[in-house]
Formats: structure tokens, C-alpha cells, sequence
């Protein structure tokens, strides 16, 4: 979980939310003049937006009702000085003051930040930020800001994503002011920008009223590793703060828009690379960037891979088809809120709040008059459970702003997209809750235990199986099961495995790609906390072709010392398959142990091996001493120990490679029970079982077996250390995923109800 004092709120913006009032004597900003040109989505305008300069007090109250304990928000610049300088909009003030004072009464902590693009037009037509004056025009403002406000706040940031309002607005055109200028000039805006962000530190505390703390607000994508290697993570953050970026686009930077804050110079790979295009930059003017700040704001949404190339230089990694996308086509990358705290941690040093995170959905109000953005929910899940990793390593992680509070007015996109969690009906301007909002009230008020990150996953581990060659092998788990197999003679099909000799790989989820044996040690809470050091089952797929040799298994307790520790082993069977008058080798005819010892050293193996009949759907116990062995012909399902200990007692004098397979008579004759238990004893015949239901076949001390036939639609409660799940036969959905013959899976600890629907068999086993 997060820090006691971690910080917790949401963030807006004054244009995208405000609307305009006649009366209200707000200057025009290089957005109102943007819109009227016809340039924003649909020819949209913030004229209404969230007509929130009259509602701001329901809006708060909203938020006071819906746990938020900090709010970050943006002045207007143009509406407190509706020239960019000079006279003061008192009005503006009055509502500024108002509604800070409302949100302390509502006990949320006000978080100002100074400029958030509302740029006033004013000021735009004497040349904006391109005009040297346009340091001492945000000196003005940020005075202001301090003496009308700062008694009543203590956190300021300056400026919000100098990267969007300086490339979007002056580069690519695509923001207002909606220019396209060289890069000559778009390099001499930002450096004044920087520049009016040190004037207005200097400003600010110089006219406090009180003691407050300042930051700035910068963005990009973030470069994260394609794999944890030391190399991978190397190349991400030198494309983190490298200069790869092409000219038409170089202001996506990191280290340009930060270095001179934070670290008093601009980074010489961009000064070498970018040389021709750069202003004068004096000692002054780093000195003036570089003033002291208490903490640093980011906003973060999504990044890319990069990893380490055979040359050993970074290189790119592309996304996977079908790769997770918001309703803006963003991509879904959760981990960027991780590599990117702490990549700006390590470089900077600096306590981080995240300014802005989250998503835009295809929200739209249900039938039943809410909002289920499910969508929204799993995202800031898995975002938020990137950014507590960082916390728990101890990077300096602050606080978490949700961008944003109210659907509003996003830019160019006009009211296209949605981010809020209060859904904004702008034709009547009716607020509805979201699922996500109370979820995240929930996350706030348990300072982040709610996240999955802090729960047992309750997510299906479906197997990919591990295949093994025997001499007795068939063919059948290829044309039958349909397993991609190795080639011929394919015998066993391990479908769930934690072996050294087999150890099954999870079919993508949260743990795609993780060996089932790391699951065991790394999860241990998905298993019930059991106590084995190894998972304790086994599960295969049999299919003999010819006959196995006569074997038995040893017990825990003779293979603890004559095995070097290793597990004994118990198994069970389930008959998949059988030709007519098919039989198995199970029990001995041996009376005593003389008589055993005499059979099995004189090789009267017709007197010893006791053969019982069997069909489709008998089940076998098999304990520690049985003699037993497949018949060809035979597909069984296995549920053993995870153990491979096996004595050969007598292999019908087969060859391998040219030489008889090695026997292991003295430890045969030493574990084999005598007597035997009887033939009818040893086999039970399941028959039909009840549909819908778990239908047990054995309980003995190390698992327990169920036959689950599932017709049309049945609901299980999974309340075991786990669950193995195999598919026999048929096809069906389990909680909404598609299984078929042949599928194996765990289903968890602590999962709870399991809903199934289909024709389908299974065979289900657990720990007991």
C-alpha cells in the first residue's frame, strides 16, 4: 500500500471545464479564438464546456461525497487579466477565492496550477511566447496569482506540458494558437517558457502570504523496457532521455523540458544535436530556470518498448496485434507509470506527484440510468498497481492526480472523448457517478489495499502442456487431442507440470510466460499457502500404443532415503479409452514374500503379473507398492505426486537403442506390498455420473479426484487450495473463456464461484 501521507485527488482544467459567463469579464484565450476558426472537433467550442464557473459547489460538494481529499486545478489567465496584463478581473478573483474556500470547507486541499494553456489571446497578438516580453507578462500574472491567493493555498505548480503547448500550439499546428512555425522559433518559445517558469517561482515567493511549496508539470511517453535485463532497461532510459526524435516532432522530449528545471542545464546531446536551431542561452538564463523547487509533477498516460539490440544500441519494439488501446487509441501500457517515477527519480531526485493518468472510455449511460465504465476501472487498476511497485521500492512517489474529475472539453477532440469519472450530459448538464468514481473511492480510502496488485489474483492459470517421446508411444494425442506433438511415438501429454524434467509454461494473463514452478514459489497465496516445497501434482495424458513395463512406485518415506529426498509417488488413473477386452497389470499373485521374491527372480512373470479387465471410464488407485502397468492401446488420464520415481520391475525384454532397458529388481522386491489388494478391490467402475456436479473418485492422503460432466450450465464453488481442471471431452465456456478436449488449468485459491456452460467432461483434482 501507499505511504500514510500519500496524497490522492483529481485534476480539470479551467478552459476544458468553466464555460463563460456574459457578465463574468473573462478575456478571450488563443482557444476561444482557435474554436471559432472551426478548428476542434465537430466545430465544438468551450463556450458551455461544464458550466462550471455556476456549479462549482455542487461540483465540489460531489467530490467531497466521493472521498477526494485533493483537487488540482488551473487558473485562467485570461480571465484574471483579460489584457495578459494589467488590470485585474476582480470578479474572476472573487470566484477564484470562492471556490478555493469551498473546497477547503469540503476538506479538499487546493493544488493551483498557474498555467494550463489558457494562453490570453492579448497577449497571443503581440506574439505570445515567441515575444521576449512574454517572461515578465507570466511574472505579472504569477504575482497576482500569490497575492489573491496564496493565503489561502499552499501548492503551486507553474506550467502544465510545456511539450503539448509548445509543439501541438507552435509546431505541428494541431493546438491553439495553431501555429506551424520553424524550429528556430519553436526552440526560442520554449526557452522563454522556461524562462516565465523561473520568473514565476521567483514571483510566487517572493508575494506569498504564507510558506508554499512549488512544482511544474511536464509529460512525454515514456521508454520502458521490453524485459527486466539490466540491458533492456539501460536502452529505455537512454531513449528516456535520449534525443531520438525527429526535428518535425523534437518536442516530445524528457531531459529538454526538465534538465534546465531541475538540474540547472540543458542536456548536451540535445545542445550538439539541435546546435543550429538554438537561441542565445546565457548563464542568466539558466540560473533563472533553475530555481529551487519542492517537488515535481508528471503526467504519465501510456509509453513504448525499447530494448537492447544485438549492436547492443537501444532498439524499438513493436506491439503485438491486437494490443490494448483506449477510445483515443492509446496504447494500454500500465507499466510506464512504473519505469517512469522511477527513471525520473534516479535522474532528478526529486519527490513525484503524477499530475494526470487516465483513460478516455466509450462511456455511455446504461439502462438502468448509470454508468458502467468496467474499462476505466481495470486500467486505473493496473496503473496504480505499477505506480505502488514504485512506492514500495522507495521512489519518492508523493501523490496520484486522476485526470480528470468531469467529462469535459478535451481540446481539438472537442467532447468526443471522455476521461471523467462523473459523466457530463452537456445538453442538460446532468452529473452521473461512474462505476470508476466509487471504485476509486474505494482505492483512496484504503490508501490503495483494494488494488489487485494487494490481492490474491483471482485470475485461471491455463497450462501449456510438455510433451514426451516414449518407445511406447502413439500417435493418438496428435490426431485425437489435437496437440501440436514433437513427432511419432509422442506417449505423455504432462498438462500440468512443476517438474524439473516438465514444467508447464502459463498461456498469456498477469502471468503469461511464467514456468508453473516459479508460480509456486512466487504466488504462493494462488495455492492456499500449501505446505510442499514443490507443487505437489502431476497430471498427464497417457497414450499407449504398446504395453509399459511392469513398474512400481516406492513410498515418501523409502525414497526420502534411498532417492536422495525425493517424493514418493501415488497415482491414479482415469480409463480416457479402451479397445475391446482391454486389461491392465494391477496387484501380483504373489501369496507371501517368499513367493514374491521367487517369481520375480526365477522370471515367472505369467504366474506374477495379474491382469484385470477394464473399459472407457473405470478409475484405478494406485498406492506405493501396487505392481501395475498400461496396456497398449489404452489413453489414460494420470493424477500422480509430482514425482518420477519408478522402479522397472520387468520390461518384456524390449530393446532400446540395442539394449534391454535397465531394471530395478532389489528395490522393486523391497517397496512391492504383498499380498496384493484383490482385482475387485482395485478397480472402480464410475459408470454415469450426476451432471453439473463435482462427483468424487478417490480422497487418499495426497489428492482428491472429481468427475465433472457438465450439460447445458453448472456453478461450482472453488473453496480448495486449487483446482486442476482437465477437459476430456467436448467444449464449453468457463467464466467467459472458451475450453476445449484437451485443456488443462488451475483455477486458484480463493476464486470462489465457477460458472461453466457447455458438453463437456472433466476431470478435476486438489491437494488434500
Amino acid at each position: 500500500m501507499f505511504q500514510n501521507d500519500f496524497v490522492w485527488g483529481v485534476a480539470s482544467s479551467a478552459y476544458q471545464i468553466e464555460g463563460t459567463d456574459k457578465e463574468d469579464g473573462r478575456g478571450d484565450c488563443v482557444w476561444d479564438a482557435f474554436t471559432r476558426e472551426g478548428r476542434v472537433y465537430g466545430n465544438q467550442n468551450a463556450d458551455v464546456a461544464c458550466d462550471h464557473i455556476h456549479r462549482y459547489k455542487e461540483d465540489i460538494a460531489l467530490m467531497r461525497h466521493l472521498g477526494v481529499k485533493a483537487y488540482r486545478f488551473s487558473l485562467s489567465w485570461a480571465r484574471i487579466l483579460p489584457e495578459g496584463t494589467g488590470k485585474v478581473n476582480e470578479k474572476a478573483i472573487a470566484m477564484y477565492r470562492d471556490m478555493i474556500l469551498e473546497m477547503k470547507k469540503n476538506g479538499i486541499t487546493p493544488f493551483v496550477t498557474l498555467f494550463h494553456w489558457e494562453y490570453p489571446l492579448a497577449l497571443q497578438e503581440k506574439g505570445g511566447w515567441l515575444n521576449a516580453d512574454s517572461v515578465e507578462w507570466f511574472a505579472e500574472y504569477a504575482r497576482v496569482v500569490a497575492e489573491k491567493f496564496s493565503d489561502l493555498a499552499e501548492y503551486f505548480f507553474t506550467l502544465n506540458e510545456p511539450q503539448c503547448f509548445v509543439g501541438l500550439g507552435h509546431l505541428s499546428g494541431v493546438h491553439a494558437p495553431g501555429l506551424m512555425l520553424e524550429p528556430k522559433e519553436v526552440f526560442q518559445i520554449a526557452h522563454n517558457a522556461l524562462k516565465a517558469h523561473g520568473r514565476a517561482v521567483q514571483e510566487l515567493r517572493k508575494h506569498a502570504k504564507q510558506p508554499i511549496k512549488i512544482g511544474y508539470a511536464p509529460t512525454c511517453g515514456v521508454a520502458y523496457p521490453y524485459t527486466e535485463s539490466p540491458e533492456d532497461i539501460e536502452a529505455a532510459r537512454k531513449i528516456y532521455f535520449g534525443f531520438d526524435q525527429p526535428i518535425s516532432n523534437w518536442t516530445w522530449n524528457v531531459a529538454w523540458f526538465n534538465d534546465p528545471v531541475f538540474l540547472g542545464k540543458y542536456p548536451e546531446e540535445g545542445l550538439k544535436k539541435y546546435a543550429e536551431y538554438l537561441p542565445e542561452i546565457t548563464d542568466e538564463d539558466m540560473e533563472l530556470i533553475h530555481q529551487p523547487l519542492d517537488f515535481m509533477g508528471q503526467n504519465i498516460y501510456n509509453g513504448y518498448w525499447v530494448r537492447a539490440g544485438k549492436n547492443g544500441e537501444p532498439e524499438y519494439v513493436d506491439r503485438p496485434e491486437g494490443f490494448p488501446k483506449t477510445a483515443t487509441n492509446w496504447p494500454v501500457t500500465p507499466e510506464c507509470l512504473y519505469w517512469g517515477v522511477r527513471f525520473l527519480y534516479e535522474r532528478y531526485q526529486m519527490p513525484i506527484y503524477i499530475t494526470e493518468n487516465g483513460m478516455a472510455c466509450h462511456d455511455q449511460v446504461s439502462a438502468d440510468g448509470r454508468v458502467h465504465d468496467s474499462n476505466r476501472i481495470d486500467f486505473l487498476d493496473k496503473y496504480l498497481s505499477c505506480l505502488q511497485r514504485a512506492a514500495d521500492e522507495g521512489i519518492g512517489i508523493a501523490g496520484y492526480f486522476l485526470w480528470t474529475f468531469l467529462d469535459n472539453f478535451e481540446w481539438d477532440k472537442g467532447y468526443n472523448e471522455r476521461f471523467g469519472l462523473v459523466y457530463v450530459d452537456y445538453a442538460t448538464q446532468k452529473r452521473i457517478v461512474k462505476d470508476s468514481a466509487f471504485w476509486y473511492q474505494k482505492v483512496m480510502e484504503t490508501n490503495g489495499r483494494i488494488l489487485s496488485v494487494n490481492q490474491m489474483k483471482k485470475e485461471i492459470l491455463h497450462m501449456t502442456p510438455v510433451f514426451k517421446q516414449m518407445i511406447w508411444g502413439g500417435e493418438k494425442l496428435g490426431s485425437e487431442w489435437n496437440y501440436t506433438v514433437p513427432g511419432e511415438k509422442t506417449g505423455e501429454c504432462w498438462g500440468v507440470a512443476a517438474h524439473p524434467n516438465g514444467d508447464c509454461v502459463i498461456q498469456g494473463g498477469s502471468f503469461g510466460g511464467k514456468t508453473l514452478s516459479q508460480m509456486w514459489t512466487e504466488q504462493p497465496q494462488m495455492f492456499g499457502n500449501v505446505d510442499s516445497k514443490v507443487f505437489p501434482l502431476l497430471i498427464k495424458i497417457i497414450d499407449a500404443e504398446q504395453d509399459l513395463s511392469i513398474q512400481v512406485h516406492p513410498n515418501d518415506a523409502y525414497a526420502e532415503v534411498n532417492e536422495n529426498g525425493s517424493l514418493g509417488k501415488t497415482e491414479c488413473w482415469y480409463i480416457l479409452d479402451a479397445p475391446e477386452g482391454a486389461s491392465l497389470v494391477i496387484g501380483h499373485n504373489a501369496q507371501d514374500k517368499d513367493e514374491l521374491v521367487a517369481m520375480v527372480r526365477e522370471g515367472k512373470w505369467s504366474e506374477f503379473i495379474r491382469e484385470v479387465p477394464v473399459k472407457k471410464g473405470d478409475f484405478i488407485q494406485i498406492d506405493p507398492g501396487t505392481v501395475h502397468a498400461i496396456k497398449g492401446g489404452l489413453q489414460i488420464l494420470e493424477t500422480q505426486q509430482n514425482s518420477d520415481i519408478t522402479y522397472r520391475v520387468y520390461d518384456y525384454d524390449r530393446l532400446s537403442d540395442g539394449k534391454p532397458r535397465e531394471l530395478h529388481i532389489e528395490k522393486s522386491i523391497d517397496v512391492i506390498t504383498v499380498p496384493a489388494k484383490s482385482a475387485e478391490d482395485s478397480v472402480k467402475h464410475v459408470g454415469e455420473v450426476e451432471p453439473n456436479k463435482m462427483n468424487l473418485l478417490i480422497s487418499c492422503d495426497y489428492y482428491q479426484v472429481w468427475k465433472l460432466d457438465v450439460a447445458g450450465k453448472a456453478e461450482i464453488n472453488q473453496d480448495y487450495p486449487f483446482l486442476i481442471m482437465s477437459v476430456i471431452e467436448g467444449d464449453g465456456i468457463i467464466d467467459g473463456q472458451f475450453i476445449k478436449k484437451g485443456d488443462h488449468f488451475i483455477i486458484p485459491n480463493g476464486y470462489g464461484k465457477v460458472e461453466l456452460q457447455g458438453n463437456m467432461q472433466l476431470i478435476c483434482s486438489t491437494v488434500s
